[in-house]
Order: C-alpha cells, then sequence, then structure tokens
C-alpha cells in the first residue's frame, strides 16, 4: 500500500540507481579501522574473545554482533509491486529500497537477500539457515498462496521474528484506521458488518487480524474474482480461502455490500461501483486499497454517500493506508526485546498505537504535510501522517510492550520511560521535516525558476520538480536547446515546459526599465542593463520572480557563489533588518548541525554575528531544532589570548542585551561547542548539551570548514542555504546533482528560511 502520483522518466529512474556508487546501499564500520591495531580488535586475533563469549552464551551475539539490529529483506521476485513474477534478481532494487525504509524510518540495518527459487519448500530451507546472522526476517514480494506457506513454517522453525510485510503491514494500518473510523461512526468491532473484496495475501491478512481484534466471523464476507466465498463453493477455494467462507444466499459483491458497514478493498481498479456504496449502511466505512487506481475514487464515493469515511493506499486523498507507518517501528520494538516472533498480540498493539495517535493533537510539522491545515482527528484524518516524528516512540515502544506481556520477549525492557526517549534518540528531526517541506510544497505548488536550463542537472532536476508535484518549474534558456534536452531526457511533452527566453520575451522592456531605475546611481548606463537583461540569465531570472512573475528561484551550478550573488544582488535587497547570509546543513544520522556564515561575509562585525545566530536559531526551529548556538574560535573562554576576540564577544553581548529564546555561548573551540567531555572542563558553559549552530568568526574558516566536511566527512550536506534575502531565492553548488537541486529548489519553494 502507499504510492502516490509522482511521475518520472525511466531515464531518471535508471539515472539514480545508477548514478556514483550502484545501488542504493553500503556497509559501512561502525568501529574504527584506522590502525593495526583496530583491524586485530576487530578481527584475528581480538575476535577469538567474543567468539567464545558467544559459543558459551548464545545470546551475547545480541550484544557483541549487530545481530539485534539486523533485519534480513527476502525475496524470490514472484510478485514484485504489481509487476508479477519477474525473477529473484529482478527484485532486488525493491529489496533494496525496503531495507533504506528499513534504515531511514528507525534505523534498522538491513540487508536484502533475493533467492533464486520457486520451490516453497528450497526457500523455506534456505531462510531458515540463516538464523544465526539476523534479528529478523522481512518476507517480500513472495506470490501467494506461497507466501502463506513459507510464513508459517519459517515462523514455527525460526526463533527470531518473520514477518510478511505485504500481507501483515497492510492489515496493521488498515485495522488502524478501522479503529477510529468505528470510533467516528459510533460503531463497536462486534456489530460490524464488513465485506472484503479479494482474497489475496493482504486481504486474508487483513481479514484475520480484524477478526482477532473482534470482528465476529459471521459478520465478514469475502469476494474473489468469481465472487462470494461461501460455505459449499468448490471452484477457484484452496485452504486459505475457506477458513473465512461462511454460510450466505449472497453470490456477488453487488449483493454482499447491502447493508454493510464496512467495505475493505484489496482487488481491482473500480470493482466498486457508486450504487453499490448507496446501498451500504449509514455512514459507510470504505477502504479501497488498489493501487495505483483504487476501487473506487473518493470523489466518487463521496458524491453517492456524502457521509462515507473514505480511505485509499494513496498519497493525494486522506488516509492513506501506508505500510511505512508500521514495519518499521514494529521491528524496532521486536528487536528491542530480542522477541522471538511477532505475534497477533504485537500487531494488534501496533494498530491500536497508530490508532491513537491520529486522535492526538497534529503537531505543527506535520501539519504542514496537509498543506499547513491545523488537521484534526475527524473523517478526512483516522490514520497519521507517514513522516509523524512520533511514529518510533510511540508504534516501537507498544509493540515491545505487547511483546513483554506475551512472553515472547528474551530481554525485557525496565524502564519503558528511558526506552521512548532513547527511540526518541535514534531520530533527526531533520529528516523529518525536510520530508514534511517536501509534502508542504506539494500542497501548495509554487512557481519556481530554474536560471539554467539549459544545463542537462538543472533540466533533470526541472523534470524531477515538476514530476514531483511540487509546483511548476519555470525554465530560462533558449528554446531550442532546452527543447531538446527535454527529448534527450525521456520527457514526453517537452512543450508543456514553460520557457522564458530574453531573446522574445515581452517582459524585456519593463525588466530594463526596473535594472535600470536600481543601477542608474551605481554607474551604469541603459545600455548595461539591455545588455545584462539579455545576456545574463540570473540577471533575468532574478527580474522575473522580482516583478512577481514566479515564487522563488534555483541557479548556482554555471558559476560561483560569489559572482552569482553579486547578479542576484543587482536585483534584489536583503529583507529588512537582515544580512544575506549562508548556512551549511550537516545531517547525520541521528543528529544536525547548522554551520553559518559559509558563503556571504567576509569579516561580519559583532551585530552581524548576532544577526545571523539570530535567524540562523530561527531556521534550525523550523526545521524541528531547539538551537544551540556556539560563537567558533581558536580561543576557549579567552586561552590563548588573541587580536581576533572581539567582535565574538561583543556579539555575546549584544545577545545577552537582547536575551533571544535560545541557548548561546562563546568564544569556544570546535571541540568545546561539539564534545560532551570537553565541554564538560567548562562548567560555567551555557550550552545544555553540544551545540548544533556553529557561528563562524569570519568567510574563510567558515567557507573551508564547510567544504572540506562536505567532501571528506560522513554526513549529509544540504546547502547552502541562502538566507536574508527579500524573496525566496536558493545558490546551489556548481557539483550540485539534481536530487541536491530538488531539495533546493523544494526549499525555495516552500520558503524555509522566512
Amino acid at each position: 500500500m502507499g504510492e502516490s502520483k509522482i511521475e518520472f522518466s525511466d531515464r531518471e529512474a535508471l539515472l539514480f540507481h545508477s548514478e556514483g556508487r550502484p545501488g542504493k546501499i553500503e556497509i559501512i564500520a561502525s568501529k574504527p579501522m584506522a590502525t593495526q591495531r583496530d583491524l586485530s580488535l576487530a578481527y584475528s586475533p581480538g575476535v577469538a574473545v567474543p567468539v567464545q563469549a558467544i559459543a558459551d552464551n548464545p545470546a551475547a551475539a545480541y550484544e557483541l554482533t549487530a545481530k539485534g539490529n539486523l533485519v534480513a529483506v527476502i525475496s524470490n521476485g514472484t510478485a514484485i509491486l504489481g509487476m508479477g513474477n519477474l525473477g529473484a534478481l529482478a527484485s532486488k532494487p525493491v529489496m533494496e529500497g525496503k531495507a533504506v525504509l528499513f534504515k531511514r524510518f528507525a534505523d534498522v540495518d538491513s540487508i536484502d537477500i533475493e533467492v533464486a527459487t520457486e520451490d516453497t519448500q528450497r526457500f523455506i530451507e534456505a531462510v531458515e539457515l540463516l538464523e544465526p546472522t539476523f534479528g529478523g526476517i522481512n518476507l517480500e514480494d513472495i506470490a501467494a498462496p506461497a507466501c502463506f506457506i513459507i510464513e508459517q513454517a519459517l515462523r514455527e522453525r525460526m526463533n527470531i521474528p518473520v514477518f510478511h510485510d505485504d500481507q501483515h503491514g497492510t492489515a496493521i494500518i488498515a485495522a488502524a484506521g478501522l479503529i477510529n473510523a468505528l470510533e467516528l461512526t459510533g460503531r463497536e468491532l462486534k456489530d460490524v458488518k464488513m465485506v472484503v473484496n479479494g482474497a489475496g495475501a493482504a486481504a486474508i491478512a487483513c481479514t484475520e487480524l480484524i477478526k482477532a481484534m473482534g470482528v465476529p466471523h459471521k459478520n465478514v464476507i469475502m469476494c474473489d474474482r468469481e465472487g462470494v466465498i461461501y460455505q459449499g463453493r468448490t471452484s477457484g477455494m484452496d485452504q486459505w480461502k475457506s477458513a473465512h467462507a461462511i454460510p450466505t444466499e449472497a453470490r456477488s459483491l453487488a449483493d454482499a455490500i447491502k447493508g454493510a458497514d464496512v467495505f475493505l478493498g484489496l482487488s481491482a481498479a473500480d470493482a466498486l461501483s457508486a450504487d453499490m456504496v448507496k446501498d451500504m449502511a449509514d455512514k459507510p466505512i470504505i477502504f479501497a486499497m488498489a493501487n495505483p487506481v483504487p476501487e473506487i475514487l473518493p470523489p466518487v464515493a463521496k458524491a453517492a454517500r456524502p457521509d462515507a469515511i473514505i480511505a485509499t493506499g494513496r498519497s493525494d486523498f486522506p488516509n492513506q493506508v501506508n505500510n511505512v507507518l508500521g514495519f518499521p517501528f514494529i521491528f524496532r520494538g521486536a528487536l528491542d526485546v530480542h522477541a522471538t516472533t511477532i505475534n497477533e498480540e504485537m500487531k494488534i498493539a501496533a494498530a491500536n498505537a497508530i490508532a491513537a495517535l491520529a486522535r492526538e493533537t497534529v503537531p505543527e510539522e506535520v501539519a504542514a504535510a496537509y498543506g499547513g491545515e491545523s488537521h484534526k482527528f475527524g473523517n478526512d484524518y483516522i490514520i497519521p501522517a507517514p513522516f509523524d516524528p512520533r511514529l518510533m516512540e510511540v508504534v516501537a515502544s507498544a509493540v515491545a510492550k505487547a511483546a513483554m506481556d506475551s512472553g515472547v520477549a528474551q530481554k525485557p525492557i525496565a524502564d519503558m520511560e528511558k526506552y521512548r526517549e532513547q527511540l526518541r534518540a535514534r531520530q533527526n528531526p531533520t529528516t523529518s521535516v525536510l520530508a514534511n517541506v517536501y509534502e508542504t510544497a506539494k500542497a501548495n505548488p509554487k512557481r519556481v525558476i530554474f536560471a539554467e536550463a539549459e544545463e542537462e542537472v538543472v533540466l533533470r532536476a526541472a523534470v524531477q520538480f515538476k514530476n514531483g508535484g511540487y509546483g511548476i518549474p519555470v525554465l530560462v534558456g533558449r528554446d531550442e536547446p532546452v527543447l531538446a534536452k527535454l527529448k534527450e531526457l525521456g520527457v514526453d511533452d517537452p512543450e508543456s515546459f514553460e520557457i522564458h527566453n530574453s531573446v522574445s520575451s515581452p517582459l524585456v522592456p519593463s525588466m530594463v526599465d526596473k535594472l535600470y531605475g536600481r543601477l542608474q546611481r551605481r554607474g551604469y548606463l541603459r545600455r548595461d542593463a539591455i545588455r545584462m537583461v539579455n545576456r545574463d540569465r540570473n540577471i533575468f531570472g532574478s527580474l522575473m520572480l522580482s516583478m512577481g512573475q514566479a515564487d522563488a528561484m534555483i541557479t548556482g551550478v554555471t558559476r560561483t557563489f560569489a559572482q552569482t550573488m553579486r547578479e542576484l544582488r543587482r536585483v534584489l535587497d536583503a529583507k529588512p533588518n537582515q544580512i544575506p547570509f549562508g548556512i551549511h546543513i550537516m545531517v547525520g544520522k541521528s543528529h544536525t548541525v547548522f554551520i553559518a556564515d559559509t558563503t556571504v561575509n567576509e569579516r561580519p562585525n559583532a551585530e552581524e554575528l548576532a544577526q545571523i545566530a539570530e535567524q540562523t536559531a530561527r531556521v534550525a526551529r523550523q526545521m524541528g531544532h531547539d538551537p544551540r548556538v556556539a560563537f567558533l574560535s581558536y580561543s576557549t573562554f579567552g586561552n590563548p589570548p588573541g587580536n581576533w576576540l572581539g567582535n565574538i564577544r561583543e556579539a555575546v553581548a549584544i545577545l545577552d542585551e537582547k536575551q533571544p529564546n535560545f541557548e548561546y555561548e562563546g568564544e569556544m573551540a570546535p571541540d568545546v561547542a561539539l564534545n560532551p567531555k570537553v565541554m564538560a572542563n567548562y562548567p560555567f558553559c551555557r550550552l545544555s548539551a553540544p551545540a548544533n549552530i556553529l557561528i563562524m568568526p569570519g568567510l574563510q574558516s567558515a567557507n573551508l570548514s564547510a567544504k572540506i566536511l562536505r567532501e571528506l566527512g560522513g554526513d549529509k550536506t544540504i546547502g547552502p542555504i541562502l538566507v536574508g534575502v527579500e524573496k525566496p531565492v536558493q545558490v546551489a553548488t556548481m557539483a550540485s546533482t539534481a536530487s541536491e537541486l530538488v531539495t533546493l529548489a523544494v526549499m525555495a519553494a516552500a520558503d524555509i528560511t522566512k
């Protein structure tokens, strides 16, 4: 479940997977490996000690190896993403992608394993032998009925969690939504009449879980392609369908749906008609989860029954049934207690936790994913947003507790509140906020100028921006080269892109007037203004932005940052009472550090340093962080003394006068700012934890540091982010990839620095 309408060309998809290091995953050592001593401890002879410890006590493997945080994502490729049986090797991109989701959402390490057999017993035997390696098994994209046999056998034979997400992931999220829909409509599980359309793996798992939660067997009618699965039917039956057969006179979906409270669809597009919806009970609950086209589109269902509550598998309608709400956090909780299985109690706990989260007040960053509206529990919000940062804490802790209560936890958690704190610490709020920035852009599409549209990397970004639904790319360049490159990129409708060329633009005369009006007292002649408008795409794009022809702008790949900034500043002013400057954002697994000013101001004075600190703190807070500002220096609180400390100390004094609502301290060396052990030597330091905002004393140190970290560091780098300009504009680096340009364009469109 959980597909959206995002589109992209075949070439773009292939480039994404092939550029740089092929594929989407890599192995990174978690211990130092720089010296011979490190290697001796990691391998021979040091490794002999943990080997013996595990031989003496197998449970020690969870403490001495990665087993306790390692999940295998396993498939034989017989049911790949609705594409059918394309084989084990073809499933590898999907399995790598699932591994990435495990890491992104729940900090679970995952390895994809593709098993080249359709023989059920050989598959079972192959996976069974992997138990010593992994803490859990996630089965994926395996066709029914083999998936039922495989999962059941592995659960019986293995002493670690085995979970077929295509079945149970969908079931858990659907069950969570159903819990809330029933509450909103005043129903109870024991009284519900439900019709299930579809009898595949997901449909049967949904039905079994919902029955386990309290819907009576006799109240559920299941249908497949041949109609109702009733007692006595022989055609097209197997043991899994037979388990859900009931005595009924209904023989078709149209018969079964009459008077039903709930429709649960995991079948095919347009399987449910508007007339069928009219035959349902008052306040019908419709889960139309076929993808990419549901059994009935929500507008059609609403037109037939305005009182209906509707969920689908799509992100462009409310109430998306998306497996990513469940499986990462279910495994997180199961792994953390060394669970031997994922049982019904744990699934039900996950469903209840997800349902309860949707009933809580929606935090601001989650509301942003819904277009900035203050969404609250109701007919259009029965399932939490996929990027809700609270999911890790809420779902994982509920699953862990259920594992302990049901007796399958080998390592019970003594302090659940401390465990919840640990779960929160595993997450980096920046990743959730950035995800919500993308959703905000989709909910409020803006016109974004791509000023260097003749560059392939820029065009690729513009195509991604458009196909992602983030807004309308406005391309600046010559028509013929831009159209030719769009065709080379595999775009089917290049003429649909809006292209602005200074040779033919009707805006040029007014642009010249505006630019000459700004520059005539700075030594420029009118012919200089004409030349700049006609020949300089940054000038042309900035004037378009200034004149309201677009909402934001992205540029920078063809010229240095300094040169680009000079061109932008000929057209655009600073925001009132602010100064333009740049921020590099270093995003790690569980931390984010904002470095400023890395691009604009060579030797900022004290007032400028204080402004940079305040504006960076505002950006950090918008990205989900409590700002802790360190003013960096070679000196820490006067040691060693020097001649370049005055500006920093005065900047701190200015903030002392203003009393801003964030922590700040300085002057201090980077190790003091970032290392708690070193910071402890200065008990008077006003920072409550390591700094997450580093204010550099000058452009030379800032720019060098940011670029060194970008090239050598292990963190992902975002930026530089341009702050303090009157219009939303971002300047990329000359080495930016298409994905990085899209991120900057989306951040500009969402005006993240406002």
